[in-house]
């Protein structure tokens, strides 16, 4: 690296980090045992700091200040001070990260709170460099079973595969649920895992410092961090995906041990044995089972036992095993085989779950409250990119039912918030002043109707998601203007 090098733009910075990111990816593939033993020198990269700053500046978390109180989007005119002093501290060794803040929020369909911790902009900046550098080494060794927080995978493909094999003999169920995933981490484990590919001692030891940074707690209390990798962290996802490969790795030489054919897997079967299927979205996860009930139960303590030495354990209350036919609720989506209106045959279906269903109409019925909008703009410009994400997300199952009962919901609400607003108005007057064609408007914004979004199957990509430092990436690389 040229110590006296400029500052890169960044279409400069994105060009030379995704060259050696490809490298790294490649010789990583190529040598499942190789040791990386100099990667500091590229988190301290003038490119690789640029690009992780343009990331930490452009995500939705710029908006939160850590234990400094400054946020990464108010810093506008002093980025490159921030850069050099930072790479300054990374190249003397003196870079210490400072402990989070932790922020209390709500989980989803729940009245519990999970933490949040909020890192600082520098270590926001430092933690995305790592990521950079780290990512392409450790997705070469990544099973294909794991979906969550990956390039190029998402909560479709493992919802997709999902239905691809309990459509095909794997009729039962063990829905795994971790207790406290993202606190109970290892860190002596996930330290351990990494040194497998990162032999840099100078890496290792930036990793750990993180891990140990701690957390200033909302009433103003410093605490350590014993265990876990507080989420909220952009390093967090990917130390967590590190440590729950494990899992993974297990399944996928269970599932090689089975034999590669299916002839093979069919003698199992006949012989009274099991095949395995892991799927698995970040901290949640499902084990597919083509066998008996016993053997699913049998699933239960065998996954206790490899998540233990990450220091993880299930959760006793949420982890249960069931029967396709009798359903289960995965990443929002509700998994059910049923019989087929008007025949007597039995199909897999996907369709949004009640809870999911029953978090988008909390929302809805939030945002039109009568003194939540000062103008019925204000309300539809709020509501209608919540209506069309959620439709999107579910429009590849079997949802045209539920998307019609949320508008025909929402129209209600919308109505009734218009009617709130304006006393003693008529229904002849609320037509033809708000409802073109029955569709709350005004000033040109119209009310989304969920009825349009179209419902297609998803394409199940099996393992053939490609990584995005594939060997023909380099070529299809734009070049800077």
């Amino acid at each position: 690296m040229n110590i006296g090098a400029s500052w890169p733009n960044l279409d400069e910075a994105e060009l030379r980090v995704r060259e050696i990111q490809i490298k790294l990816h490649q010789w990583a593939v190529g040598d499942p045992h190789r040791r990386f033993d100099d990667l500091y020198n590229l988190v301290c990269d003038p490119a690789f700091l640029v690009m992780a700053w343009d990331r930490v500046r452009g995500n939705r978390g710029a908006r939160s200040a850590g234990v400094d109180g400054v946020k990464p989007r108010s810093i506008v005119f002093g980025s490159e001070e921030l850069l050099s002093g930072l790479r300054d501290d990374l190249k003397a060794r003196r870079f210490s990260p400072m402990p989070v803040r932790e922020r209390m929020i709500p989980k989803p369909g729940t009245t519990k709170r999970r933490m949040l911790g909020i890192p600082t902009a520098r270590d926001r900046t430092v933690q995305a460099t790592l990521k950079l550098v780290l990512e392409p080494i450790l997705e070469a060794d990544f099973q294909p079973c794991s979906y969550g927080f990956r390039p190029r995978r998402r909560a479709q493909d493992a919802i997709a595969e999902i239905h691809h094999l309990t459509t095909r003999s794997y009729e039962w169920v063990l829905e795994g649920d971790i207790e406290a995933c993202f606190d109970q981490i290892s860190h002596v484990a996930v330290i351990d895992r990494l040194r497998d590919r990162i032999g840099d001692r100078r890496i290792l030891d930036l990793v750990k410092a993180f891990l140990k940074a701690g957390i200033l707690s909302e009433d103003g209390v410093n605490r350590d961090t014993v265990t876990g990798t507080p989420q909220g962290g952009i390093l967090s996802p990917l130390l967590a995906n590190l440590a729950l490969s494990r899992l993974d790795d297990h399944f996928a030489e269970l599932w090689e041990s089975t034999g590669s054919t299916a002839y093979l897997r069919r003698r199992r079967r006949h012989g009274g044995l099991a095949n395995y299927r892991l799927v698995r979205y970040a901290d949640d996860f499902v084990v597919l089972v083509s066998g008996t009930q016993a053997h699913a139960a049998a699933a239960r303590e065998e996954v206790a036992a490899v998540l233990a030495p990450m220091g993880l354990r299930l959760s006793e209350a949420k982890t249960r095993v069931c029967h396709i036919d009798e359903g289960f609720d995965f990443l929002g989506s509700r998994i059910q085989r049923r019989t087929k209106r008007g025949t007597h045959k039995r199909v897999v279906y996907t369709y949004p779950s009640k809870k999911s269903l029953g978090t988008v109409i909390a929302k809805v019925r939030t945002l039109t409250m009568r003194s939540a909008n000062p103008t019925l703009p204000v309300l539809l410009n709020r509501l209608n990119p919540v209506l069309r994400g959620w439709c999107n997300y579910f429009r590849h199952g079997v949802s045209s039912a539920t998307f019609g009962y949320l508008d025909a919901y929402t129209w209600r609400r919308v109505t009734r918030w218009i009617r709130l607003r304006h006393d003693g108005i008529t229904w002849a007057v609320l037509r033809r002043r708000y409802l073109n064609g029955w569709r709350p408007v005004e000033d040109g914004v119209q009310l989304f109707d969920s009825r349009t979004v179209t419902v297609t199957r998803y394409r199940y990509r099996a393992s053939n998601i490609t990584s995005p430092w594939s060997s023909t990436q380099l070529e299809k690389t734009p070049q800077p203007v």
